[in-house]
């Protein structure tokens, strides 16, 4: 079988990823040092040629609160609460479709970049629960009003998603001879689709949103300053939604072929191993990117993680040593919205004036995967 650098966009992504991080002279990465075990991979580098001049986002109207599970399973406000600091969660109803969510996201982000869409050179949507298990982003361009020369690939990384769709971003925006000026970045993800809503360890935990943001090509100040990737797969198991299929027989000649007629399972997740992973694993995972930016913890205006817990993002910033008043966090309102709850938490901060231009942001994704990414953003 023979593949195209053009027609696979995940092979190309790959590729480019490859040949600017190792090749490039032009990129001037401070470093980049990767390692390979048996059920790990990491890597981490300097600063790229590109930030980020535009962010949207989007959520559902629809709201179920704490005291709204009461009746759904045996929980309580308090509990949930107390435990995750959850208490509300935006969620799409039957017929609503996460699409919506992201075109309303990317457009509040072009405006706020004050490009118009047909500038936008590339579209990368990081999604596990996309509307199309094809991918999304090519319907998505073309809504938006994107040219027929704007590449649009899906990129599936879970609750890790956005991040590694920035730093994918990033690498497009820094090769060589690149006529790639602004990348799309959506994060977003429906959830709720796939918990168990009899569930109560799981069901609470969920809503659905999107974000997106525009990163513009600059060689002169860039606004990532470093980065750092892990994939863990042995801790695979400990948070997934696996494909299940239902046997079906077809009559072809002879005895017949058994295949399968699929569908997926619900998500699963061991949240103690999930609590253990993010804890001990995202301190590191920053602590590599801010080395590859060289700076040091002092010189970090805010910490956003991806808003799962907040007993998770209380250990990660004590083992961090920065104080919880210097967390981005929505999660009170929206719960963990995987791939889009960074981007989503960064539009509010932004448009609300807690943001501002020059503040340094040390992000970090982690989820299923296991994975985790961390980024240095200039904002």
């Amino acid at each position: 079988m023979k593949f195209s650098i053009v027609t696979c966009p995940a092979i190309w992504s790959i590729l480019s990823c490859v040949s600017s991080a190792f090749v490039t002279p032009s990129i001037k990465p401070r470093f980049l040092k990767t390692t390979v075990s048996a059920s790990a991979l990491s890597v981490s580098s300097g600063s790229m040629n590109c930030r980020p001049i535009g962010i949207g986002s989007a959520a559902p109207e629809t709201v179920i609160s704490n005291v709204d599970l009461e009746s759904v399973v045996e929980t309580s406000d308090e509990w949930i609460k107390t435990r995750t600091g959850i208490s509300n969660r935006h969620v799409l109803q039957h017929g609503e479709t996460l699409r919506e969510l992201e075109e309303k996201a990317a457009r509040k982000a072009i405006e706020m970049a004050e490009i118009d869409a047909s500038d936008i050179d590339l579209v990368i949507c990081c999604t596990s629960s996309a509307d199309d298990i094809f991918g999304d982003a090519p319907s998505i361009a073309n809504s938006l009003g994107c040219t027929k020369n704007t590449i649009a690939f899906d990129l599936t990384a879970a609750c890790s998603g956005f991040m590694f769709g920035t730093i994918t971003a990033g690498q497009f925006l820094s090769a060589p001879n690149s006529n790639i000026n602004h990348v799309l970045v959506i994060g977003a993800d429906s959830l709720t689709r796939w918990i168990d809503w009899d569930d109560r360890n799981s069901c609470i935990l969920f809503g659905d949103g999107a974000g997106a943001m525009v990163l513009k090509k600059d060689d002169d100040a860039p606004g990532i300053l470093g980065y750092s990737g892990h994939s863990i797969g042995s801790g695979y198991e400990n948070l997934r939604c696996g494909y299940v299929g239902k046997e079906r027989k077809i009559s072809t000649p002879g005895d017949g072929t058994i295949v399968s007629d699929g569908s997926f399972g619900k998500l699963t997740m061991n949240g103690m191993e999930v609590y253990k992973f993010a804890t001990r694993e995202v301190p590191k995972c920053i602590d590599e990117a801010m080395e590859a930016a060289v700076i040091t913890i002092e010189k970090v205006d805010w910490l956003l993680l991806h808003q799962a817990n907040i007993r998770i993002m209380e250990t990660v910033a004590k083992r961090l040593g920065i104080s919880m008043d210097k967390c981005i966090s929505n999660l009170d309102e929206y719960g963990n919205t995987s791939a889009a709850s960074i981007p989503i938490a960064l539009d509010e901060a932004v448009r609300s004036g807690k943001v501002k231009k020059g503040d340094v942001i040390a992000c970090a994704g982690f989820g299923a995967g296991l994975s985790l990414g961390a980024a240095i953003i200039k904002w």
